[in-house]
C-alpha cells in the first residue's frame, strides 16, 4: 500500500521562499505520476504541479515561475520523496498541500480524480 507523509509548512513572510516535502513509500509501480495539490479554506482543491517517472514536469499557471517541483527515488524506486520548492510566495498561496499519486504516467497532469492515494496534508499560510 502507497502511503504518503507531507512536511515542511509553516508560516513565511510574503516574497519568501519555502520547500514541502511528501515522503512516499511502498510504491509498486514502475511507472507513476505524483504531484502537488493545494486547498485553501472555502475554495475546492487545486493542482499545483505533477511529475512523472520520467521527470517530465507540469506545474500550473499559479506557480509557473516560482514553483518547482522534483523528487529523489531511492535505488529499489520503492521509496521516494517529492518536494515542492515554492519562491516569492505571495498570501494567496496560504492553503493545505497535499502530495498525491497514481500508478500511471500516461498524461501525467493535474487531474484530481485521476490520483488514487493521498497524503494528509501540510500546511503553508503566507502572511502579508
Amino acid at each position: 500500500q502507497v502511503h504518503l507523509v507531507e512536511s515542511g509548512g509553516g508560516s513565511v513572510q510574503a516574497g519568501g521562499s519555502l520547500r514541502v516535502s511528501c515522503a512516499a513509500s511502498g510504491i509498486i509501480y514502475s511507472r507513476y505520476c505524483m504531484a502537488w495539490f493545494r486547498q485553501a479554506p472555502g475554495k475546492e482543491r487545486e493542482g499545483v504541479a505533477a511529475i512523472a517517472t520520467g521527470g517530465k514536469t507540469f506545474v500550473a499557471d499559479s506557480g509557473k515561475g516560482r514553483f518547482t517541483i522534483s523528487k529523489d527515488v531511492s535505488r529499489d524506486g520503492a521509496n521516494n520523496t517529492l518536494y515542492l520548492q515554492m519562491n516569492s510566495l505571495k498570501p494567496e498561496d496560504t492553503a493545505m498541500y497535499y502530495c498525491a499519486l497514481r500508478g500511471t504516467v500516461f498524461k501525467c497532469g493535474l487531474q484530481e480524480g485521476d490520483f488514487t492515494f493521498w497524503g494528509q496534508g501540510t500546511q503553508v499560510a503566507v502572511a502579508s
